[in-house]
């Protein structure tokens, strides 16, 4: 799904998620964390050089990426593509940290990350048909809330996939492997919620 160009101040800097944004994420939860580059490359199960390019701001990191890297620091993905917090945010439609999945026509946008007290994640995601979105288990006790603002999408834990489409509202764990489809073009609020 195409968004157009943005404009006014500031105009696409907020298109992707900042490299630098998540090299210092990752250093900070890593360090938190007390764990070595090589060990966490391990327990994500990426090359120890894709994860040294990452603290170094380079590289193109996909959802997937980053999502096992949350999981193998225990911490919510939008701990590790968030920039740090303002009083008033505005994330204007098509700006946003987007990050593109590997495989799928699948791209989410995170509008707010959490505190540490309150462990949920706001996103926009847009869904496209053609493969479908595999995602892997989040960290214990994930649960993900789902509306539909437009279109159909076939989500839920592998097995127990649900069609929803606008209005329609789906919740279920995230900390099982989950499945999103769209049956057409469509966008759907995700609400990430983190025990």
């Amino acid at each position: 799904m195409q968004h157009p160009p943005p404009e006014g101040p500031g105009a696409g800097s907020g298109s992707a998620a900042p490299l630098a944004t998540i090299a210092a994420a990752l250093r900070r939860e890593r360090e938190r964390v007390g764990i070595s580059l090589a060990e966490l490359a391990r327990r994500a199960g990426l090359a120890k050089s894709t994860l040294s390019q990452l603290e170094a701001g380079t590289g193109n990191p996909s959802i997937e990426t980053l999502w096992s890297l949350g999981v193998a620091l225990g911490v919510p993905f939008s701990r590790l593509v968030e920039p740090p917090p303002t009083q008033v945010r505005v994330v204007r439609a098509g700006q946003g940290p987007r990050l593109q999945a590997d495989e799928a026509d699948f791209v989410a946008t995170l509008l707010a990350a959490g505190s540490p007290h309150t462990r949920r994640d706001i996103y926009v995601m847009e869904l496209e048909p053609g493969k479908s979105r595999e995602a892997a288990a989040h960290i214990p006790g994930s649960t993900e809330h789902i509306v539909v603002a437009a279109g159909r999408i076939k989500a839920g834990p592998v097995g127990e996939e649900v069609e929803i489409g606008p209005g329609d509202y789906l919740a279920f764990p995230g900390d099982v492997a989950h499945h999103y489809e769209a049956l057409e073009n469509s966008w759907a609020v995700l609400v990430m919620e983190h025990l």
